[in-house]
Order: C-alpha cells, then sequence, then structure tokens
C-alpha cells in the first residue's frame, strides 16, 4: 500500500493513495471522473454520470436489509490547487506526494487534497466493504465543490433516490454539523493608467511570506494574517510619506483561501532610499511583534530591484492603494444565535494585474444570515466603487439552516456516544457545504456532516490526523448499520 502501509482502515488509505494520483483540479475534473466511473465497472458496481460531470455509484442492500432506508454518502471529487513558491508542481499532470509525519499525513510542498479525498476514500471502502450491514447505497461524487458548488447547483431532482444525506466534507473529528454559512463572490476589475517612471527613481520589491493562509470560512476567526493586508498597509504608509509608484501588487490565489504570499515592487526618489530601508526595518519588527502568536512564519523582505520602465500614474497608485487598505477582512460579526459561531465575515482573496491596464481583485463573503451576506457585499462593493472600479457579484449560495430534531443527526450522536464514550459536539459551520444547494432540489433531504481531524485546508499546510480516520470510519460504519 505504499506510503500508508500499516495505517487503520487499509482500505480508505488505500483508495486515498489511488486517489492522490490522479490530477482532479477544480473545473479539471476529467480525469478522475473517468478514473471514477472505470473503477465502479472493475468492481461490478451501477454507475451513472449527470452533464455537470457529478458521478453517483450505487450498492445494493446487504441480505435482510433491502427494505432499510436509501442512505447516499457524499464528497467531492475536485481539491484546492496550492503550493510553496518554491515547489515546482503541475497540479494539471503531477500526482500528490503524500507523506507520513508522526501522526499525521502531510503532501509534499503541496495541498494534501484530503479535502475531500478522504471523503471519496471512504465512500470507495463502503462500496466494496463485505462486512458492513447496510440498506441501499448511493454514493455522490460532485465537481467543483470548491471555486463555485458548481455541481451541487447543477444535481437535478430525480438523480438521487434516498432521504437521507452522509456529507463527508468535514475537518473536526468529534464534530457534527446541521447547517452552514452561504456565500457570495465579489469580483473587482479596476483598470488603471501608467506613465514613464519618474527620473532619479529607485525601486524595490517588498515581499510578504511564510504565514499560514488557511480556508476562508473555517479559519478566519483563528486570527491569520492576510498577506495582501499586511503588505499594502507598508506600501499605503510609504506612499503618505514619499509619494511612491506602483508597478506591480500582487497576493493571494484563490477566493476561499486566505492570502499567503503576496509581493510588490515600487518605485520613488532616490533621495529616500535609506528612508524606505529604516521604515521597512521598523515595520518588520512590528509585524513581527504584532504576529507572533498567530503567524510565528511571518517572512517579510525587501530587495533592491530593477527599474521599471513604465509605473502607475499617482492617481491610479492612490485609487489601488487606499481601495485595498479601505477593503474589510475577517470576521464582521459573530452569531447571537450560536455562540462562538461567526455569523458574517469577508475575505480578500487575490490581487492579480491580470491583462493590460487591469487588475483582477478577488474577494469572498460568507453568512449564515442572507441579508448579512448581501450587506458585507454591498461594504466591499462601495469600497471599490469609490476607486471607479467594475464590481460584479456571483450568483453566491444558499446556507443550510440547522434542524436540531433531525433523525438522522439523532442516530449519529447516539452511535458516536456508544463507541467514544463522549457526547459529540454538534454545530454549524462558518464555511459553504453542497448540503443547502441539495436542500434546494430535495426539500426533505435529511442531512449531517462529519468528518476527520484537518488542519491548514486550503494550503500547503494541509493535514489529516491519522488518528481520527480510524475513529470516523468506525462512526460511519455503525451510522449505516443503524439506520
Amino acid at each position: 500500500m505504499g506510503v500508508f502501509q500499516g495505517l487503520k482502515p487499509e482500505a480508505v488509505w488505500g483508495y486515498f493513495e489511488e486517489i492522490c494520483q490522479v490530477p482532479r483540479p477544480s473545473k479539471k475534473e476529467e480525469k478522475i471522473i473517468a478514473y471514477m466511473l472505470d473503477w465502479a465497472s472493475k468492481h461490478g458496481l451501477e454507475a451513472k454520470r449527470d452533464d455537470a460531470g457529478n458521478v453517483l455509484i450505487k450498492k445494493p442492500a446487504t441480505k435482510g436489509r433491502e427494505n432499510a432506508p436509501t442512505v447516499i454518502l457524499q464528497a467531492h471529487m475536485d481539491m484546492v490547487c496550492e503550493k510553496n513558491s518554491d515547489t515546482i508542481h503541475d497540479f494539471d499532470k503531477d500526482p500528490i506526494l503524500p507523506y507520513v509525519d508522526g501522526e499525521w499525513v502531510r503532501a509534499k510542498g503541496t495541498t494534501l487534497g484530503a479535502d475531500d479525498g478522504i471523503g471519496m476514500a471512504a465512500q470507495m471502502a463502503v462500496l466494496t466493504s463485505t462486512d458492513i450491514a447496510h440498506g441501499p447505497i448511493e454514493c455522490l461524487f460532485t465537481v467543483d465543490e470548491e471555486t463555485g458548488l458548481t455541481g451541487a447547483f447543477a444535481l437535478q431532482p430525480g438523480f438521487l433516490s434516498g432521504n437521507i444525506l452522509l456529507n463527508l466534507d468535514s475537518e473536526d473529528e468529534g464534530e457534527m454539523f446541521i447547517g452552514c454559512a452561504g456565500g457570495i463572490d465579489t469580483v473587482i476589475n479596476m483598470g488603471y493608467e501608467t506613465e514613464k517612471t519618474p527620473a532619479n527613481s529607485f525601486a524595490v520589491k517588498i515581499q510578504v511570506k511564510g504565514l499560514q493562509g488557511g480556508h476562508s470560512g473555517d479559519d478566519i476567526n483563528k486570527g491569520r494574517g492576510n498577506a495582501i493586508k499586511i503588505l499594502n498597509r507598508f506600501v499605503w504608509d510609504l506612499n503618505r510619506k514619499y509619494g511612491v509608484r506602483v508597478s506591480v501588487l500582487e497576493g493571494g490565489n484563490l477566493r476561499n483561501a486566505i492570502a499567503r504570499e503576496a509581493s510588490a515592487v515600487i518605485t520613488f526618489e532616490d533621495q529616500y532610499r535609506e528612508n524606505v530601508r529604516a521604515d521597512f526595518n521598523v515595520y518588520a519588527a512590528e509585524m513581527e511583534n504584532v504576529w507572533k502568536i498567530t503567524e510565528p512564519g511571518l517572512q517579510l523582505a525587501l530587495e533592491s530591484e530593477d527599474v521599471p520602465a513604465e509605473v502607475l500614474t499617482a492617481k491610479s497608485t492612490n485609487a489601488l492603494l487606499n481601495s485595498l487598505y479601505a477593503c474589510p477582512h475577517g470576521v464582521f460579526s459573530m452569531s447571537y444565535r450560536m455562540p462562538g459561531l461567526v455569523e458574517t465575515s469577508t475575505n480578500l482573496a487575490a490581487v492579480r494585474f491580470n491583462e493590460p491596464n487591469n487588475i483582477l481583485i478577488t474577494t469572498s463573503q460568507r453568512s449564515d444570515v442572507n441579508s448579512e451576506k448581501f450587506n458585507i457585499a454591498n461594504m466591499v462593493e462601495s469600497v471599490f466603487t469609490l476607486a471607479g472600479a467594475k464590481v460584479e457579484h456571483g450568483e453566491g449560495y444558499p446556507g443550510w439552516a440547522p434542524n436540531p430534531d433531525s433523525p438522522v443527526v439523532k442516530v449519529a450522536v447516539e452511535s458516536y456516544k456508544r463507541l467514544f464514550g463522549k457526547a459529540p459536539i454538534v454545530r454549524s459551520i462558518h464555511a459553504g457545504l453542497e448540503c443547502g444547494l441539495f436542500l434546494e432540489k430535495y426539500p426533505n433531504m435529511d442531512m449531517v456532516s462529519f468528518g476527520p481531524t484537518l488542519r491548514g485546508v486550503h494550503s500547503p499546510d494541509e493535514k489529516i490526523n491519522i488518528k481520527t480516520v480510524e475513529m470516523w470510519w468506525q462512526h460511519l460504519v455503525d451510522i449505516l448499520e443503524k439506520l
């Protein structure tokens, strides 16, 4: 079984290792779809796919359980593709390279894809099991969960036949999720003008790296730094003092990941070069102190750069720096209905000079209150409208309203108590799950979401706890036998 030799349960880890060999970036799931359909055929299992690429694999009930309710197991096929800047990896072609690190499994320099490859692996282990007593099983593998919930949006009534769904896309063992936030993306296109770099200019490149990043929903309340914000704050201050010009300022990557790295090339009058270096040393020390608890790996660097031929005009420089500074980021409000849960947040995700004379700025907003989701999105819009930018909102996706009286939740809770001698935590999550969209197509669906412990999700620091995978598997099997 390769790198996972000896890990339990063997079937789950074996299938996860196979999945790691198949490229599956969001919106590029053709290879993993083909793999799943071929795998189902080899195991004599009924399978079908819809027009969006969602795959459904069915397994009949075990003997004597034919009249039990059909249970749907669900996970998504795509993965977030993030790598460290010094890692050479082509997510369209190269396999993920997992390895065991003590109590955890990680990947070499990239995201691991346990979100949600481990959910897929558990489904496959159930489908090929011979020692689990269960009713009819339907395993749903959806596409493009990470960048648009496309598969869930496209799911049609009638594709599924069950009314009980176990979502295998959570990241905290011992916690069961019965609700989730809705979300919306807000994308900004900011035009800019350039001019010949002023005479007697000096150029520097400023970098921010070493941050943890993480999931823009589940990790937004953990006090992590946003590289774009940390970088822009310093450049904004230099602009106020010395009138800098931006040549380029970029950072972040995916709309649902907190920005881990950012960099900028700026110019200013040569007479200020020592002032800027002194200011940088002071700022770096300040940031090290500010972030020493939540971001101990933070690194700031400043180095001389060749003077570019052109830079943004003063007006365009000011518009960019002011709007990035003013753009809200992080937790906006906490929930009064479920203490400890983030109600509303926003993520300044990425800044890219994506084409001549245009800057693409990507943000995402979440809330478990629909009106507040739009409120925070409008707040982001207002900031960039003041800067003269073009702002567009995505379609968004609905939240999943909690139902504490859910029958499947009661079965799952009792199962956990019986297996582990303690009660699980039952709560909502400030992240988007596909469950809200499933309810739109299947309004009678009874659902719960649970999973093993993952950390650093959506970043190259992603890791999955080995012991909790075994516990989660035991829990899943027991639920299937008791339903």
